[in-house]
C-alpha cells in the first residue's frame, strides 16, 4: 500500500474511529465528558490530512486518480480524485468542522447524550469528505448516505420534545387545519423522508450511467458519448432522476421544508449542515458533475437535451434563491432565518454552475468560491446564533444596543461576516459577486434578461435580511427576557477563528491570486454596473439595518415568514394525498384482489368447474365411452378443417 492510500484513510477513518469510544462508553458520565476531546483530535487530524493533500498531492490528471480495487470485474473502484475542487472543498469541510467541534465543546456541555451526538457529528464529517474526495459515483453515493443517515441522528437529536427553544415556529400557532409548530423529533425523521425521496432516482441515475457508460469514473466518463447513446429522452431522464438527488439534499424548491425544521437540531448541526456539507454536497456534486462533463466543449457535439436540463437547473436555482430571501425576509428565528438565506445562497451556486453551458469554466468557479464564502460566512453566523440562543435562552431575534454593548465580541462577527458575505464593495463576497453579475450579463443573448434580474432582486432582497438578522440581534431588538453573556470562551474561539478566514480568503482573491484564481474576479468587480450593484446592495443593506421591521409590511412578513404556505405541501397536502391513495388501495384494491383470488372470482370459477366434471361421473361405462367419442369427432373435424387451409 502507497503512502497516498495511508493519508486517505486517516483523512476519513480518524474522525469515526475518534469518535467510538465514547459511543462505546454512553452510560459513564465521567468518561463521555472526557472523551468529546478525542473526538475533536479525529477531525484534527482529518485536517491535517487535508492540508498535507492541498500541498502535496498532484493536482492534475491523471496523476491525481488514486484507485484501488473494490468489486473486481464490475467497474466499480475506490477511486479518490485530488483535483482542483476536491484540494479546496477537503479544506474547506475538515477546517470548518474542526472549529464547529471546538465551539461544541463548550455548547453541548452537559447535554443527555453525548456520545449519540459526537459519533454522529464525526460521521457527519467524514461523509463529507468522502463526497468530496470520491471520482468513483458508487463511492461518492456511499458517503452520500452516510450523510443522510448522519443528519437523521443529529437534527432529531434532542428527541424528547421536551423543550420550547428546540422547536421551530410557534406552538399552538395553527394556519388554517395546519399547526406551524415542528418538535426535533419530526424535524428528524422530515429531513431523512425527504432525502431518501431524491437517493431512489439519484442511485438509478448512477446505476444507469454504469450500464451505458461501463465506467463510474467522473473523470473518465465519455460524457458526450454517453448522451449521445441515450438520446434526447435518455439524456433528460438520467441527468433529472441524478438532479433530484441533489435537489433534495440542497434543500432546492419545491424540497426546501426539511431545512428549515432541521433548525430544531443543535447549532453546531445547523453550522456545519449550512457550511460545508449536508446542504452545500448538492451544489457541490453539480459543481464537479459539470466541472468532468465541460457542457461548453460539447457544442460541436449534438447532445441531445443537455441544454434543456442546464436551463431546468439554471431556473430552479434562481428561484430557489429568490424564495429563500423572500422567506427570510420575514422570519423572526435567529436559526431559521439563516436557513432560509442559506437555501437562497445555494440556489445562486447551482445558477451559476448551470451557467457554464453558455459561459464556459468561469461560470464554475464563481460558484465554487461563493461556496466558499458562503461556508464560512454562515458556519459563523449560526455559531454566533447558538451563543445567543445560549445567552437570551431565547431562538427568536432579540437584544438592543445595551446588549450589544455587552456581547462585542459576537457583535463584531456579526457585522463581519454579513457584510463580508453579501456583495458590499470591497469585502470578501464583492468580487465573487460581481463575477456571478457577469455571468448573468452573459445569458441575455440566449436567455434574456430574466436570469440577470432575477439573481439582483435576490441580492438586494439578501442584503436585507442580514442586515436585520445584525439590527434584531445587536441594535434595534426587543430586550431579551433573560441574559447570560458570561462564559462561553471556546464557542468565541470557534467563531472567530472561523470568521477570520474570509479575511483571509479577501486576501488570497484580491491580493495573492495565483494563477488558477481567473484574473476575471477582479476585472468584474472593476466594472461600473457592478460597482452599482454593490452600491445598491450596500443601500438596502443600511436600510434594513435602521428599520429592520415595517409595520406596515406585517401581513406580508406574516405570509413570508409562514413560507408563503408551502408548508401545506409538505404537512398537509402531500399526505393526504398520500392517505387518500392508500385508502383507495386498502378498500378496492386489496379487496379486489381479495374478491379475485380468495373469495368470488376464482373459488366461483373453479366451484363451477367441478360441478361440471360431477354431472359427468355417472359411473356408466357407456356414458365416459360417447364423451370420449364425442371429443375424437370434435379433434378430426378440427384437423380436416385445418388440411384444407393448408
Amino acid at each position: 500500500m502507497n503512502y497516498e492510500w495511508i493519508i486517505f484513510l486517516l483523512l476519513f477513518l480518524a474522525p469515526v474511529v475518534s469518535s467510538i469510544p465514547i459511543a462505546l462508553t454512553y452510560k459513564s458520565k465521567e468518561w463521555t465528558e472526557k472523551l468529546p476531546y478525542l473526538s475533536v483530535f479525529g477531525i484534527f487530524v482529518s485536517v491535517l490530512m487535508s492540508l498535507y493533500i492541498f500541498f502535496s498531492f498532484p493536482e492534475n490528471l491523471p496523476a491525481c486518480r488514486f484507485s484501488y480495487s473494490w468489486i473486481p470485474g464490475t467497474g466499480i473502484d475506490i477511486v479518490l480524485i485530488t483535483d482542483y475542487l476536491s484540494r479546496y472543498m477537503g479544506v474547506i469541510t475538515a477546517v470548518i468542522a474542526f472549529f464547529i467541534a471546538v465551539y461544541g465543546l463548550d455548547y453541548m456541555r452537559g447535554d443527555y447524550r453525548p456520545s449519540w451526538y459526537w459519533f454522529f457529528f464525526n460521521l457527519f464529517t467524514a461523509s463529507m469528505l468522502l463526497v468530496v474526495y470520491s471520482d468513483n459515483l458508487f463511492l461518492l453515493f456511499v458517503g452520500w448516505e452516510g450523510l443522510g443517515a448522519a443528519s437523521w441522528g443529529l437534527i432529531g437529536h434532542w428527541f424528547r420534545d421536551d423543550d420550547e427553544i428546540a422547536y421551530v415556529g410557534v406552538p399552538k400557532r395553527k394556519v388554517g387545519p395546519l399547526e406551524l409548530s415542528w418538535p426535533p423529533s419530526f424535524g428528524g425523521w422530515r429531513a431523512i423522508s425527504t432525502i431518501r425521496f431524491g437517493d431512489v432516482p439519484m442511485f438509478f441515475a448512477i446505476a444507469a450511467i454504469w450500464v451505458f457508460a461501463g465506467n463510474l469514473n467522473i473523470s473518465e466518463i465519455e460524457w458526450g458519448t454517453l448522451f449521445v447513446t441515450i438520446g434526447y429522452a435518455g439524456t433528460i431522464i438520467l441527468l433529472l432522476c441524478f438532479l433530484i438527488g441533489l435537489f433534495t439534499k440542497s434543500a432546492q424548491v419545491p424540497f426546501s421544508e426539511w431545512l428549515m425544521t432541521a433548525m430544531t437540531g443543535p447549532t453546531t448541526v445547523s453550522a456545519l449542515l449550512h457550511s460545508a456539507t449536508m446542504v452545500a454536497a448538492g451544489a457541490f456534486v453539480f459543481i464537479k458533475l459539470t466541472w468532468y462533463i465541460e457542457p461548453w466543449e460539447l457544442a460541436h457535439i449534438p447532445v441531445p437535451g443537455l441544454e434543456h436540463v442546464y436551463i431546468f437547473v439554471l431556473f430552479v436555482g434562481l428561484i430557489s434563491g429568490l424564495y429563500g430571501a423572500l422567506s427570510g425576509s420575514g422570519m423572526l428565528e435567529r436559526k431559521v432565518l439563516l436557513a432560509a438565506s442559506t437555501m437562497s445562497s445555494i440556489g445562486l451556486m447551482f445558477a451559476a454552475a448551470a451557467a457554464s453551458f453558455w459561459v464556459g469554466h468561469f461560470a464554475l468557479l464563481v460558484a465554487f468560491w461563493y461556496m466558499a464564502v458562503h461556508a464560512f460566512a454562515k458556519a459563523s453566523l449560526f455559531l454566533v446564533s447558538g451563543h445567543l440562543i445560549h445567552a437570551t435562552h431565547s431562538r427568536f431575534l432579540c437584544g438592543g444596543l445595551e446588549f450589544g454593548k455587552r456581547m462585542k465580541t459576537p457583535f463584531i462577527v456579526t457585522i463581519i461576516a454579513t457584510t463580508f458575505l453579501v456583495g458590499i464593495p470591497p469585502l470578501t463576497a464583492y468580487w465573487v459577486k460581481s463575477g456571478m453579475d457577469e455571468v448573468m450579463e452573459h445569458l441575455i443573448h440566449p436567455l434574456g434578461l430574466i436570469p440577470l434580474i432575477l439573481l439582483i432582486l435576490t441580492s438586494l432582497v439578501y442584503a436585507g435580511i442580514m442586515a436585520k438578522f445584525l439590527s434584531l440581534n445587536f441594535i434595534k431588538g426587543e430586550k431579551p427576557h433573560h441574559e447570560h453573556v458570561e462564559g462561553g470562551g471556546l464557542m468565541k474561539l470557534g467563531y472567530l477563528m472561523m470568521v477570520s478566514v474570509l479575511i483571509y480568503i479577501l486576501f488570497y482573491l484580491v491580493l495573492f491570486r495565483k494563477e488558477e484564481i481567473p484574473h476575471e474576479f477582479i476585472s468584474a468587480g472593476g466594472l461600473l454596473t457592478s460597482f452599482g450593484v454593490g452600491i445598491a446592495i450596500l443601500a438596502c443593506y443600511c436600510i434594513a439595518l435602521y428599520k429592520p421591521r415595517i409595520s406596515a409590511l406585517s401581513k406580508l412578513g406574516t405570509f413570508f415568514n409562514d413560507r408563503m404556505y408551502l408548508p401545506f405541501v409538505n404537512d398537509y397536502i402531500l399526505p393526504k394525498t398520500g392517505f387518500f391513495v392508500s385508502h383507495l388501495v386498502q378498500d378496492y384494491g386489496n379487496r379486489g384482489i381479495d374478491g379475485f383470488f380468495n373469495t368470488k372470482v376464482m373459488p366461483g370459477l373453479f366451484e363451477r368447474i367441478s360441478k361440471g366434471i360431477r354431472t359427468i361421473q355417472t359411473g356408466y361405462l357407456t356414458n365416459y365411452v360417447k364423451i370420449v367419442l364425442g371429443l375424437v369427432m370434435i379433434f378430426l373435424v378440427i384437423a380436416s378443417i385445418g388440411g384444407m387451409w393448408i
